[in-house]
C-alpha cells in the first residue's frame, strides 16, 4: 500500500465554537489515526529526526513501537530522554526541529512526530496507574531553582540517578512558564500537574513560594547541604516600547495578561481583575503574541488586532498558531507600528468616569528595507502614513529578558549584557557547582531548547558530583 503524502489532520475544535471557551483546541489522535500516521515513518538508518531534537528522543523506535500497538512501549523510550512528553507533543515547535529533518519531508509532508508524542503520552496518562519506580539514593543532594521546562528537565534526570532534587518555584503552583504563560486552550493546567505528579514520584520535592535571592539566597542553599545547584528561573522582566502612553489604565505586559489568565484563573471567571469586552490590541508576532491575542478573544474582546512591523514572512510564532488566530477572527495589522498610546487625561477632562484608561493606538505603517543582525529584513517607517487604532486594551507581547533577582543577590555569578547568565557548554557558570539553562541564560526562547539545557546541566552535574 503506497504512504500518505500528507501527515493525518490533527481533530479540533470547529473555529466558531472554540473561540468561545478555553477547552483544548487539538483534540488528539485516535488510536487509529495514530496507526496510520505511524506507518509513514520509514524507520530511516541514519535517523536525521534525532539529530533534530533538542533532548535527543529515539524517534524510530518510539514510533516503531507503535505500529506495534506498544503504546506504553512507546511511552518508556520516549521517558528515557525526556520528563515532560505530553507538555513536548503540545508546544514544541517540530515544524523547526525533529520534523524539519524527516526524511519524508523531502517530497512529502514529515510525519507528525509531535502529534504522535502526544497521543503516547495521553494514552499513558488515560490508561496506565502504576507509578514509576523511585530510583534508590545516591546520598547526593541537588537544588534546582525555578519550576519551568528547564528545572523539571535537570529534576527528572537527576532523580533518575538516584539524587535526592528539591525544587524551589516563586509562585503558588509548580510549571513556571508552562501553567503563568501558556493558555489552558493549548496546554491544560491538568496536563502540566500530572507531569509534575510523575516527577514527585520519582522523589523531587517542590517547594513553592520561596523566592531565590530573597527568601532564601543561592549562598544558603550551599549552607543548607545542596551540592549543586541549577537555576532555571526563567525570562520573566517584560520588555516595553518606552512610547508615550504606556503608563495608562489598560495597557498590560504580555507577562502579566497571561498569568492573570492562567495562573490567576481570570479564565474561569473568578474575582481576577482583568479586560472583559472591548477592542484589544497585542503588539508583537510570537507565540506569546497568538497567546494573548486568543486569550482576549475568549475573554470577551469584540476585536482582537494583531500588530506587527514586519510583514507574514517574518512572523516568528508557529504557523499552526497563526492558522488557527486567523481562524478565529483574529485581525492582523502587519507593517504596521505603534507610536502612542491614547487615553483620557485627568486634567482635561475630569469628568469622565474613564479618566486615565486607553481610548486608542497610534502607529504608523512599515515597509520592510536591507536585512538587519537577526538576518530579516529591518522595518522601516513609511513618513506621514500616521493612523489610530481604536482600541481599549493593549498588551505588550515584545518580548521579556532574564529575571534579574537572582544575579543581582548571588556574589561572582557572570552575565552579559542582556542580563543572561555566561554559562559554558555544560551549563557551568563561574560560581563552581552552578549551573543554568533555558532562559536565565538565552532569554525568552522555546519549550523544548530549555528542556535541553536543563538535560545537559544535568549530565555535567551528575559529572560533577561523581568525581
Amino acid at each position: 500500500m503506497a504512504l500518505q503524502q500528507k501527515k493525518h489532520e490533527m481533530p479540533t475544535q470547529a473555529p466558531e465554537v472554540r473561540a468561545h471557551n478555553f477547552d483544548e483546541v487539538a483534540l488528539g489522535y485516535t488510536a487509529e489515526i495514530a496507526l496510520e500516521e505511524a506507518r509513514r515513518c520509514l524507520n530511516c538508518k541514519n535517523r536525521p529526526c534525532v539529530e533534530g531534537c533538542p533532548v535527543n528522543i529515539d524517534i524510530p523506535d518510539f514510533i516503531s513501537r507503535i505500529k506495534e500497538n506498544d503504546f506504553e512501549g512507546a511511552y518508556g523510550v520516549i521517558t528515557k530522554s525526556s520528563s515532560l512528553p505530553a507538555v513536548c507533543g503540545r508546544v514544541c515547535p517540530q515544524e523547526t526541529q525533529c520534523e524539519s529533518k524527516c526524511t519524508m519531508g523531502v517530497r512529502f509532508e514529515p510525519v507528525g512526530i509531535g502529534r504522535l508524542e502526544r497521543f503516547v503520552a495521553d494514552y499513558h496518562n488515560e490508561n496506565c496507574k502504576k507509578a514509576p519506580q523511585k530510583p534508590q539514593s545516591n546520598g547526593h543532594r541537588v537544588a534546582v531553582i525555578g519550576s519551568g521546562p528547564s528545572g523539571l528537565t535537570c529534576a527528572g534526570d537527576l532523580a533518575k540517578k538516584g539524587y535526592k532534587v528539591t525544587v524551589f518555584e516563586a509562585l503558588h503552583t509548580a510549571g513556571g512558564v508552562l501553567v503563568y504563560g501558556i493558555p489552558e486552550f493549548r496546554l491544560p493546567k491538568s496536563i502540566v500537574a500530572k507531569e509534575v505528579d510523575t516527577l514527585k514520584q520519582l522523589g523531587v520535592d517542590v517547594e513553592t513560594n520561596v523566592v531565590i535571592g530573597k527568601t532564601l539566597t543561592v549562598d544558603e542553599l550551599f549552607d543548607m547541604g545542596y551540592e549543586a545547584i541549577f537555576i532555571g528561573s526563567g525570562a520573566g522582566l517584560p520588555n516595553f516600547m518606552n512610547i508615550p502612553g504606556e503608563s495608562l489604565k489598560g495597557v498590560y505586559s504580555a507577562n502579566e495578561f497571561l498569568t492573570r489568565s492562567n495562573l490567576m484563573k481570570a479564565y474561569k471567571d473568578s474575582d481576577t481583575p482583568i479586560m472583559k469586552g472591548g477592542s484589544v490590541a497585542v503588539v508583537g508576532g510570537g507565540n506569546v503574541a497568538m497567546d494573548a491575542a486568543r486569550t482576549a478573544l475568549r475573554l470577551g474582546a469584540e476585536k482582537v488586532y494583531i500588530v506587527y512591523r514586519r510583514s507574514i514572512e517574518e512572523l516568528p510564532a508557529r504557523a499552526e498558531e497563526v492558522e488557527h488566530a486567523k481562524e478565529e477572527g483574529i485581525e492582523f495589522r502587519l507593517l504596521c507600528n505603534p507610536t502612542e498610546i491614547l487615553g483620557y487625561n485627568n486634567e482635561n477632562d475630569p469628568r469622565d468616569p474613564k479618566n486615565g484608561f486607553v481610548t486608542g493606538m497610534k502607529c504608523v505603517k512599515m515597509q520592510l528595507g536591507e536585512p538587519d543582525a537577526s538576518g530579516r529584513r529591518r522595518p522601516v517607517e513609511i513618513p506621514g502614513s500616521d493612523f489610530t487604532l481604536d482600541v481599549d486594551t493593549v498588551i505588550m507581547a515584545i518580548g521579556t529578558s532574564p529575571n534579574p533577582l537572582i544575579k543581582s543577590t548571588t556574589d561572582g555569578l557572570e552575565v552579559n549584557r542582556r542580563g543572561g547568565i555566561v554559562v559554558n557548554e555544560d551549563g557551568l557558570t563561574s560560581r563552581k557547582g552552578v549551573y543554568a539553562g533555558g532562559d536565565a541564560v538565552t532569554g525568552a526562547a522555546t519549550v523544548i531548547s530549555a528542556m535541553g539545557a536543563g538535560k545537559v546541566a544535568a549530565a555535567a552535574i551528575d559529572k560533577y558530583l561523581s568525581e
